[in-house]
């Protein structure tokens, strides 16, 4: 099973909820950070990893917060994910291309080589702008409000089962 750490998706949640909001709001890290559940104590690390990866931009000061880096449309699921974990991979021999001494000639090693590209190609097409209609897709066939759903726990995504590791 793919599985993403916790501070992954913690990213994938402050990216989301800033991809909610109008282009160039800025809010503070704090605010978000209760909007979507985030434990204070991972909340700077991730959001200084996020901006190390030009998703999103900050600003100190009283005025200060932290908004998305760029479009919702130009930032995809994959990107973030990658981000924070490194390049997906489903088994140590597509990690390591090489090192298997079956590699060449092994017919398992070309279907993890298949499904990791598929994977890769499946996230890559979901964008953030996209994840945002999904949500509000969601919150209308619950009958709340956008606004009301973002601060609700939620599926990352409707076809994609993710689990946790810590």
């Amino acid at each position: 099973m793919f599985k993403v750490n916790r501070q992954t998706d913690y990213a994938v949640r402050i990216v989301l909820a800033l991809s909610k909001k109008p282009q160039g709001t800025r809010v503070s890290s704090a605010s978000i950070g209760r909007e979507m559940l985030i434990p204070p104590v991972l909340l700077q690390r991730i959001v200084a990893e996020l901006a190390s990866g030009d998703f999103i931009q900050t600003q100190a000061g009283r005025d200060g917060g932290i908004s998305l880096g760029r479009d919702p449309s130009e930032i995809t699921l994959l990107q973030v994910v990658e981000h924070l974990e490194g390049e997906l991979y489903l088994s140590d021999c597509v990690l390591k291309p090489g090192e298997c001494p079956f590699e060449s000639r092994c017919p398992v090693h070309c279907q993890w080589v298949r499904l990791k590209n598929l994977l890769r190609d499946e996230m890559s097409r979901i964008t953030f702008s996209s994840l945002v209609e999904d949500a509000a897709s969601i919150a209308a066939t619950l009958g709340v409000s956008l606004a009301s759903a973002s601060r609700k726990s939620a599926p990352v995504s409707k076809d994609i089962e993710l689990s946790y590791v810590d």
